[in-house]
């Protein structure tokens, strides 16, 4: 599948963007460790949350829906998993496939995860490490990428570990470990990454203790079941909010917009560069801050991007990279060697595309510099990364002659009515196969 993006679209209208992916993977998991029947509404029916969905299913857990945004998990507590027929796919998702590792280390069976192609392209050392030092027993192919075979019945004990770079995903697999490891579980942060699994952990009744950049838990709890209301994905949001700033004359309203404070940056470094982004009917939601977003066109400026934001908008750079393209001057990306090692390497696969659109930038090893100027057409592909694909759809909003891009069956995984929404909104796509 291929979208074609027509020059000529707009912004506008009102809008709500399918449910937070990182929170819908978590609800599962701890619904699924959790004592009762856990009900989470505003599920994300994309294909990764729905991996998780399914790998929970193979081991045993009672799941209804997703129906309508409304998922029911029967919980089996922590130590009530069964043992994998079959190996687990987990399709596109790194998030699947990382923070399952965790709770799969603690369990009394074995078990492989393994995933797409795409997926098992993707580093697995920097979970391995620390589950290893916890006493689990991970075998990996080839430059510790999956499938990842992880050996049952290894007693697990608490440790403290130093995260080597801002990740959530790490961090929270090894938190999850924690859960069923003998003693303190401890993890201390570079930065500020998403703390969803944090807050739902103290939803679900169990006792997470964070203090100067150190999260920690005692394994041996219990979690309760809970009901949880999922707000908007603000990193699908983004798509949006980037398209009403670049675009003359748009003005755009998202409603119900997830504002974790670690997850906000994608706003921060718009606003830094010029963008005009109200946030209004500010609400607290299940223990996560919701709010509505207005935005409209602004004239934006290149920014050297603090590099204190960038683990807070991780995620949304690719969509940001196309905000700097249409800013005035040069805007610097440091500090973002994550990027690397996402579905694409992220800054490879956006210098790529914005070379072809015709907008100058310099790859480093941990950014990219990016000059803003005119964009132009042609043809860009996504290297089945779905943040790649949407970020240079929005890109057409700006674009002077059509713009293609190759590849993009793998938006499902993310957004799946995304090309309903921007059609809606005004957006000149057309999807061809």
């Amino acid at each position: 599948m291929k979208f074609i993006i027509e020059p000529g679209g707009t912004m506008s209208g009102t809008l709500r963007v399918p449910g937070d992916k990182s929170m819908s993977h978590r609800a599962i998991m701890l619904g699924a460790l959790a004592t009762g029947t856990t009900r989470a509404t505003g599920f994300l029916s994309g294909d990764d949350a729905l991996a998780t969905v399914a790998a929970f299913r193979d081991l045993g857990v009672s799941i209804t829906g997703p129906d309508d945004g409304v998922v029911s998990i029967e919980g089996v507590g922590l130590h009530g998993l069964s043992a994998p027929a079959n190996n687990l796919d987990m399709g596109n998702s790194g998030t699947s496939i990382r923070l399952l590792s965790g709770i799969l280390a603690g369990q009394p069976f074995s078990s492989v995860l393994s995933g797409d192609v795409s997926l098992q392209q993707r580093p697995m050392g920097r979970i391995i490490t620390p589950l290893s030092l916890m006493g689990a027993m991970i075998t990996a192919a080839d430059s510790g990428r999956p499938p990842l075979e992880i050996a049952g019945g290894q007693k697990l004990r608490g440790i403290h570990y130093d995260l080597p770079m801002a990740s959530a995903q790490v961090k929270s697999c090894v938190l999850l470990a924690g859960l069923f490891a003998e003693g303190r579980t401890s993890v201390t942060e570079p930065a500020p990454t998403r703390d969803h699994t944090e807050r739902m952990l103290r939803g679900f009744g169990y006792s997470v203790h964070t203090e100067n950049g150190v999260i920690s838990l005692e394994g041996g709890g219990s979690l309760r079941a809970t009901r949880l209301d999922i707000p908007a994905d603000i990193s699908s949001a983004a798509f949006f909010i980037v398209g009403a700033v670049i675009t003359a004359g748009a003005d755009i309203t998202l409603e119900h917009v997830g504002m974790n404070p670690t997850r906000v940056g994608v706003i921060n470094i718009l606003r830094l560069m010029g963008a005009d982004i109200e946030v209004f009917n500010e609400q607290e939601v299940g223990g996560e801050p919701v709010a509505d977003l207005r935005v409209r066109h602004s004239a934006l400026r290149g920014i050297e991007i603090p590099v204190e934001e960038v683990p807070l908008a991780i995620d949304e750079f690719p969509v940001l990279l196309i905000a700097a393209a249409c800013a005035e001057g040069v805007t610097t990306l440091s500090g973002a060697e994550e990027l690397r090692v996402k579905e694409s390497d992220r800054i490879a696969s956006m210098a790529e595309g914005l070379t072809i659109l015709g907008i100058r930038n310099e790859v480093r090893e941990d950014g990219i510099v990016v000059h803003g100027g005119e964009l132009g057409g042609g043809s860009v592909r996504t290297f089945h990364d779905h943040r790649i694909a949407m970020s240079f759809a929005i890109a057409g909003l700006r674009a002077k002659e059509p713009i293609e891009i190759l590849d993009c069956d793998h938006v499902a995984t993310s957004f799946p009515n995304f090309a309903a929404l921007a059609q809606e909104a005004g957006l000149g796509l057309r999807i061809e196969s």
